[in-house]
């Protein structure tokens, strides 16, 4: 069913349509509102509004018709979710290894989003069809802290956040070898790597990627790192620290095998962990900062690989 038009009349000048009506009805985003004008959705003095960039004069009026949210081809899934904090604008999570955060190629079903969509009825249709509330992602084997939109305005307030790089990202890394220097800053452009498209690379035509980062403790093979990203590109961390020559262990895409394990263990996964996540509350404004704990498996890594130095 198709809710009652939302009707506006301006009383004051405003230099773009879509800027106005995000700010009038923040509940849809201002990428959402462009979509409504492009298809109709917004009349302009009783004529079809058609440029989001149109501009408005005092005693215009506004008739907004907002269709009802369209029907998301994915199946909720009761798989259980480690839920940090919830209120009624975000849920954040501590997610596992080994759960894909949204269907593609390969991963069509059981992944966080269908999970979130059984957890959450309300959440079809934010921020898009496919990825309903999805604000940013951890790869496939990377466990930790993430952050998930419930509504269009805490959509747009995250994203822009993420956009401008303002989120502050924590995260624990078991790396092999020690570090040298112990701690620095890694600036190096990122990009998809020029023969294995699957992969991401070191590139000159890459994007700008800064990746800070800290040991804390060392083994005699491996050590435990502290690393803090400025930037969120695809793979950041792993194709960094892999740069400096010390990958992830057990990653087997930027890093290699290993002898001299115990025989009758294997490192799982990949030992990366968000462990930190600092956002301002899209509604009070203020910041919050939530953490996950490492699961077993790392600390279990950690243990074998560093020892025991922290809980």
């Amino acid at each position: 069913m198709t809710a009652a038009p939302l009707v506006f009349t301006l009383a004051r000048r405003a230099p773009r349509l879509d800027s106005w009506l995000a700010a009038a009805h923040p509940d849809l985003s201002r990428s959402r509102w462009k979509q409504l004008i492009a298809t109709g959705h917004v009349l302009l003095n009783g004529a079809p509004a058609l440029k989001p960039n149109t501009a408005l004069a005092p005693g215009d009026t506004l008739v907004c018709t907002l269709p009802p949210p369209e029907p998301v081809g994915l199946a909720a899934a009761d798989i259980p979710l480690d839920i940090i904090h919830e209120d009624a604008d975000l849920i954040v999570l501590n997610k596992p290894a080994g759960l894909v955060v949204h269907p593609a190629p390969g991963h069509a079903t059981d992944t966080l989003v269908n999970a979130l969509l059984h957890h959450c009825a309300d959440l079809p249709g934010i921020g898009g069809e496919r990825r309903p509330g999805i604000v940013h992602r951890l790869d496939k084997d990377t466990s930790g802290v993430l952050v998930v939109a419930k509504t269009e305005q805490a959509m747009a307030h995250l994203v822009a956040q993420f956009s401008a790089h303002t989120v502050a990202k924590e995260y624990l890394a078991l790396v092999w070898g020690t570090p040298r220097p112990a701690a620095g800053r890694i600036e190096l452009p990122i990009g998809r790597h020029p023969v294995n498209r699957k992969k991401m690379a070191v590139t000159p035509r890459g994007r700008h990627a800064v990746t800070r980062y800290e040991t804390l403790a060392t083994g005699a093979q491996a050590a435990l790192v502290r690393v803090c990203i400025e930037t969120g590109r695809t793979h950041q961390i792993r194709v960094h620290l892999a740069r400096l020559g010390h990958p992830v262990a057990g990653d087997t895409t930027y890093g290699r095998a290993r002898h001299g394990l115990p025989a009758d263990w294997k490192i799982p996964r990949q030992m990366l962990h968000a462990h930190v996540l600092e956002i301002i509350h899209p509604r009070t404004g203020r910041p919050r900062v939530f953490t996950a704990p490492p699961p077993p498996d790392f600390r279990a890594a950690r243990d074998i690989l560093v020892g025991a130095v922290c809980s």
